[in-house]
């Protein structure tokens, strides 16, 4: 049994079939990677791992509890934190003060946005906040005004910000999407490291193979909203089946 596991889901939007049965067990302390061309249903299935979706059939648990129906913060309470394919930061604060408000949420619970100037009150979230942001290697730049950063730095802090309300999945959609190389490897660099030294599994749904081989443990590859092939890295490189969903024919 793996701490995330998916059972026969299927999602219909309309007449189209985005998910078809899709099982999918991931395992504690692992990197696993779900990847397949444009359409086969990547990002509807990382939907339902976190409730944003209710698939029509199927099931969804993590760590035993089922995931769906509940709410976005009732998900991140269980243990589960996402980083999306566009950083979502709030670019009007400084990089300390981003680091500051999943602080407060890890402490606290849920928090309304007009809730801000008191959070940044707080002397213990601020203690975190820096404590976060020298594992980041990121404390010379807490007082940046956060819109200001690369996209590769963004990124970084969005991951700091999900670490620091201690997930126990991370689950990262498309990380490195619009990154220059340098920003995509040390990205790749920074993932290897929060690998190593925390007790957290992740799930990455990508399409740089790069990063994909680098990163991952076990690789799971959609076509056409259906499971083609579950492997080792090593046998998922130059798998017929594989390179038939890519390039749209046999190889």
């Amino acid at each position: 049994m793996g701490i995330l596991e998916v059972k026969n889901v299927g999602k219909r939007f309309g007449g189209l079939q985005a998910l078809g049965d899709v099982n999918l067990s991931v395992k504690e302390n692992t990197v696993h990677a779900i990847i397949g061309p444009n359409g086969a249903g990547k990002s509807t299935l990382l939907n339902c791992l976190v409730g944003k979706l209710i698939p029509d059939t199927g099931s969804v648990m993590f760590d035993g509890q089922s995931v769906l129906g509940r709410k976005p913060y009732e998900i991140n309470q269980m243990g589960i934190s996402r980083v999306f394919q566009t950083p979502e930061i709030f670019g009007d604060l400084s990089v300390l003060e981003n680091m500051m408000i999943p602080c407060f949420a890890k402490r606290d619970g849920a928090f309304a946005l007009n809730a801000i100037p008191a959070v940044l009150g707080q002397k213990d979230v601020l203690e975190k906040a820096e404590q976060m942001l020298e594992e980041m290697n990121m404390a010379d730049k807490r007082h940046m005004n956060a819109a200001s950063m690369s996209r590769g730095d963004k990124r970084r802090l969005e991951i700091g910000m999900c670490l620091s309300q201690e997930p126990r999945l991370l689950l990262l959609d498309e990380p490195t999407a619009g990154m220059a190389r340098a920003d995509t490897n040390n990205t790749i660099d920074l993932l290897k490291e929060i690998k190593e030294q925390r007790d957290i599994t992740i799930a990455i749904i990508e399409h740089d193979m790069h990063v994909v081989f680098s990163l991952a443990d076990r690789i799971t590859v959609l076509a056409q909203g259906t499971p083609l092939v579950e492997d080792d890295p090593q046998n998922i490189r130059g798998n017929p089946k594989v390179r038939e969903a890519y390039l749209g024919e046999s190889a």
